[in-house]
């Protein structure tokens, strides 16, 4: 509960006179924890840790992402701060954006919504921690917002009400708790509903309708890719506290093993002397992760999970307690010239044995056959069983040219970084992938999504809706079996309905 969190934010702030010299600032503060946790805790303690595990590593990602940092935690809360005001916001908007499509897939009492409060105030400073009055409104929005919604304070609502394409609803001045003067509380309207004084939606909230949904497409898209690059970096930054404060919740306790073999697969390590290859090892990874979790018969760890541990020293049997998962597969990268070194190995996180281990010296051109023997060895050694779909699925390969596969890697290195410039970029890297293949399905798909997120976030214009239904639709008919392409298409079906 964020009462704990809070208690000692709560007795600075009402300290007439802060220690001479202190440190002060003004900053945009997020507060959110979940809503009828306890309920949550009491009916499935261990599937509520899983979830809340993944949610909060979820969280971390998009802080980050949107130039914040985490500055406390206690159970199920998050303190975060932000020196853009608009970043906050926009943070929170995804935040919870990306929470409903993680929820759609959890029956109805087991989905995980948090409440999120915002505000503007001036904080002392202690080390990594803020403490004041500041904080305390914070935690006091967020336990007047909806699960699932965003309340922010007045001060908030002046700095970004032309800023933003959001809708926004006054709930007036309201007297909360250890605060002396009621606080001006505005609801942000995350659902994009018409105002009740009109039933047809403004330009602006069109606009707006727009800019929610683009983030829910990206959040779609990313998990269905398993392509969430922006954790890349997060890897290398130290562990917050609030992963230190999760980790130490969840030590006592490890999460059950599934009713079938589960795996995480590690990011391989990049060996090549240049760094720019980076993007290389992680595109070998994301496919192995993609691949295996096509398998009806084996549990995998997702994408993102798994990226929280790039670049980290953390033992094997702490990877199995901490995402209830029996295999690690780790390995590393060394591209040089036309050769590529991969080395891999398979191991029992709860006993520490190596099931399998290789080293593969291969040229570049064998990229896609040393993937398949991987996969094929990593089912051999797991005993799972394929159906018939499986088996034809896995003779697939989406383009016999690795040049065109390179620059389909360096699109998606570009495209989550979420600005126009780089989506222009991403573009770039699809259509050079296509010159080079022109029946790749996967890059067509690729340059559908820069035209949707253009539509979405920045050139609001039908042409350019139709454009990505069209690369959408070529995707389709040349590999129906593509996910992504069909997430391009529903997406553009549904926003061509709403007009």
């Amino acid at each position: 509960m964020l009462e704990n969190l809070f208690r000692r934010q709560l007795l600075v702030g009402k300290t007439a006179m802060a220690p001479y010299g202190v440190e002060r600032k003004l900053t945009a503060i997020l507060s959110a924890d979940v809503a009828g946790y306890s309920r949550l805790m009491g009916q499935a303690e261990e599937a509520t840790l899983r979830t809340l595990t993944a949610y909060r590593k979820l969280i971390d990602t998009l802080i980050a992402q949107h130039r914040g940092r985490v500055v406390g935690s206690a159970g199920d809360s998050v303190l975060a701060e932000f020196a853009s005001v608009v970043d906050a916001v926009q943070c929170a908007v995804v935040i919870q954006a990306t929470l409903k499509a993680e929820n759609a897939s959890l029956p109805p009492d087991r989905r995980m919504q948090f409440r999120i409060g915002l505000n503007l105030g001036d904080v002392m400073v202690e080390g990594e921690q803020i403490y004041g009055d500041g904080v305390n409104i914070a935690a006091r929005l967020e336990s007047l917002a909806e699960p699932g919604g965003i309340c922010i304070s007045g001060t908030v609502y002046d700095q970004v009400k032309n800023k933003l394409s959001l809708s926004y609803e006054d709930l007036g001045a309201q007297a909360v708790k250890n605060i002396a003067e009621p606080v001006r509380v505005w609801r942000v309207r995350v659902e994009g509903a018409a105002s009740p004084k009109s039933q047809v939606p403004s330009p602006k909230l069109r606009r707006a309708g727009r800019a929610r949904r683009a983030w829910v497409i990206v959040a779609g898209l990313a998990l269905i890719v398993g392509a969430i690059l922006t954790v890349r970096y997060l890897a290398r930054l130290p562990l917050s506290t609030q992963d230190l404060a999760l980790r130490t919740e969840a030590a006592p306790a490890a999460l059950p093993l599934p009713d079938k073999p589960s795996i995480v697969v590690l990011p391989f390590v990049n060996l090549s002397k240049d760094p720019e290859q980076e993007y290389f090892s992680d595109g070998l990874t994301d496919d192995l992760i993609t691949d295996l979790s096509k398998l009806s018969g084996l549990f995998v760890i997702a994408r993102n999970s798994a990226f929280f541990y790039k670049g980290k020293a953390v033992k094997v049997g702490d990877i199995s307690k901490e995402l209830g998962v029996r295999y690690v597969l780790e390995g590393s990268v060394r591209r040089a010239d036309n050769q590529l070194r991969i080395n891999a190995q398979l191991i029992d996180a709860t006993t520490g044995y190596h099931l399998w281990s290789e080293r593969y010296d291969r040229p570049l051109t064998d990229t896609f056959a040393l993937q398949d023997e991987i996969r094929q060895k990593i089912v051999l050694a797991l005993k799972v069983k394929l159906t018939r779909e499986e088996q034809e699925f896995f003779r697939h390969v989406p383009t016999d040219n690795l040049e065109a596969y390179d620059y389909f890697l360096r699109g998606w290195e570009y495209y989550f970084h979420y600005t126009k410039e780089t989506n222009a970029q991403a573009r770039q890297m699809w259509e050079k992938a296509l010159e080079l293949d022109p029946k790749y399905a996967a890059a067509y798909a690729g340059v559908g999504v820069t035209y949707l997120a253009d539509w979405a976030g920045w050139s609001p214009d039908p042409q350019t809706l139709e454009r990505a239904f069209e690369l959408a639709q070529r995707a389709v008919a040349l590999d129906d079996s593509l996910p992504i392409a069909h997430v391009v298409l529903g997406d553009t079906y549904l926003h061509d309905l709403e007009g």
